[in-house]
């Protein structure tokens, strides 16, 4: 393939020429494009047992995920199951408007809210400072006793855990309330007090997740190059002023992407155990959107209602996720994608 490329060439003087210059263009371009695709062919031949086991995963996300996404569309009509997804009359926003005029839309918002920050408050920071009184312990037998002990009950089930959280905080015959009970003290049923109700859901859950949610800034801090230490050291630095400028500084990245993933489930507060702790007498502090797009839908058969609420839901916490993304990446350079 030939080409005239005309070129202006200075000739000194201040007098510019145009100069005609004949290049011959090879196929090299093709035949390297050709080599590059040829070398992709062979990579994913050699991996090729790998996509075949990645396959039934990406068909079960498929099917599970995405497809089940084709019933979103009844948030927007008037669903009934006699005539069908698609027969079911177009309504527009007609349910989103009915969930933000109910009396349920500010309580359920403002528990949801209420317990997810208080979750992000407590339970975000306390993981971080497990992780570096973990990491400070020097004694191999009792640091793996101490992880050990934290880790347990991770594996408890929720079932099991709500069943000792009413053993526990009964007012009548409960471990706490007995032993009150022989110092004077009178203990209050608190399980009957929606004030109380955040406060049991939380810090239940820090003691049962925090030793689990520390591995993660555990494995961090291993990564941590040995050298930085024995510089301050040498230069005199306490146990304290390392763990302020090291651990901290190099745990961020870490905990600022955990931060995110935290956020993007804001008004996603677990459904199981707030079903389970949920009473009549708590239920001003206790009905998140999740227990009530339930009690809608699978109670009162209010379809089309209980998915636009959890549309919506699904919508706040996108926003949400990217927002807090966006600072995080604004602030500290950190961030998902």
């Amino acid at each position: 393939m030939h080409f005239k490329i005309i070129c202006i060439v200075n000739k000194g003087g201040g007098k510019l020429e145009n100069k005609v210059v004949t290049q011959t263009i090879t196929n090299a371009t093709v035949i390297s494009n050709n080599s590059n695709t040829s070398k992709r062919l062979k990579q994913f031949k050699k991996s090729g047992p790998l996509y075949v086991l990645l396959l039934p995963s990406i068909i079960l996300l498929i099917c599970f995920t995405y497809l089940p996404m084709y019933g979103l569309i009844i948030a927007f009509k008037d669903y009934s199951p006699t005539l069908g997804i698609l027969e079911s009359p177009w309504v527009g926003l007609k349910h989103f408007i009915q969930f933000f005029n109910s009396y349920q839309f500010d309580l359920t918002i403002k528990n949801t809210l209420n317990i997810s920050l208080y979750s992000i408050l407590v339970g975000f920071p306390l993981p971080i400072a497990l992780a570096i009184l973990c990491n400070q312990l020097r004694i191999g037998m009792f640091k793996k006793v101490f992880q050990v002990t934290t880790y347990l009950p991770h594996f408890i089930s929720t079932m099991v855990m709500c069943g000792m959280i009413l053993i526990f905080l009964s007012p009548s015959n409960g471990l706490i309330s007995n032993f009150l009970g022989l110092i004077g003290i009178e203990m209050p049923n608190v399980l009957s007090k929606a004030s109380f109700f955040s406060s049991i859901y939380v810090w239940s859950d820090v003691w049962q997740h925090i030793g689990w949610d520390s591995i993660i800034y555990l494995a961090a801090l291993s990564a941590i190059n040995p050298t930085y230490y024995e510089a301050a050291t040498m230069d005199g630095a306490s146990k304290m002023q390392k763990i302020l400028h090291i651990d901290i500084p190099l745990l961020l990245p870490t905990a600022m992407i955990l931060l995110i993933l935290r956020a993007g489930s804001l008004l996603s507060v677990g459904f199981e155990k707030v079903l389970l702790l949920q009473n009549p007498l708590n239920i001003a502090g206790s009905e998140v959107i999740s227990t009530y797009v339930y009690k809608i839908g699978l109670q009162n058969f209010q379809y089309s209602l209980s998915t636009a609420i959890g549309l919506f839901n699904t919508v706040v916490n996108i926003v949400i996720l990217l927002l807090v993304n966006w600072m995080s990446k604004k602030l500290t350079k950190t961030s998902l994608f």
